[in-house]
């Protein structure tokens, strides 16, 4: 007889409890992102939040819309955590343009496998919607921009042009996805991230 699986764990119901909104929406992003975790995007509906959390359903949706809602506003979250701590990581690297690359490197990729096959699956259900269009567009820019500002005292009297700094963060965002999916590790994506940011920087001389 074939061995019986046992079935997957689900998050358990949280019991009812009052929160402002600040502290209920920060409830509802964590039990969004551990149902993704545990039983993947096609599983995360506001129904099945409501129902963990212990709310009722008119409760998720005030906080979110639609379950689009939810989901750019989970890609938010990790976009602002990310933020944080490439910026700090910046703000402690000595003045140097070699530990500035590889800070910027290392922060970018370690945030991106931190995050582990969750931030991928968001993506993908809110591909080609206009929240994460708009959402993705917006800190895309922001932090194309941080790094111009980190980098700019090692560059030329040009500056580092616009087209060279999207490369960089295209070049980011495919070596930690491949770094994710296992083609690579997570350190040959921030050794080849930062000769990357290395060269822009070099060629903008």
């Amino acid at each position: 007889m074939p061995k019986s699986t046992k079935p997957k764990a689900s998050p358990k119901t949280i019991p009812r409890q009052r929160l402002a909104r600040p502290e209920r929406g920060r409830q509802l992003l964590d039990i969004s992102w551990k149902l993704i975790g545990d039983e993947g995007t096609d599983a995360l509906t506001l129904g099945r939040v409501a129902e963990v959390a212990g709310v009722s359903k008119p409760v998720v949706y005030e906080h979110f819309g639609t379950r689009n809602g939810l989901l750019a506003a989970l890609y938010q979250d990790f976009d602002i955590l990310q933020t944080e701590r490439i910026d700090a990581s910046v703000a402690a690297a000595r003045p140097e343009l070699n530990d500035k690359a590889g800070i910027i490197a290392s922060s970018y990729v370690a945030c991106v496998l931190t995050q582990g096959r969750e931030i991928p699956g968001v993506l993908a259900a809110l591909s080609g919607s206009p929240e994460l269009a708009t959402l993705k567009r917006q800190y895309q820019k922001a932090f194309i921009g941080k790094c111009h500002d980190a980098l700019a005292a090692f560059a030329g009297t040009r500056g580092i042009p616009a087209a060279a700094m999207w490369a960089m963060l295209g070049a980011a965002e495919s070596l930690s996805n491949a770094a994710l999916a296992g083609d690579i590790t997570q350190e040959q994506a921030t050794a080849e991230l930062q000769q990357t940011i290395l060269g822009m920087v070099a060629r903008s001389q």
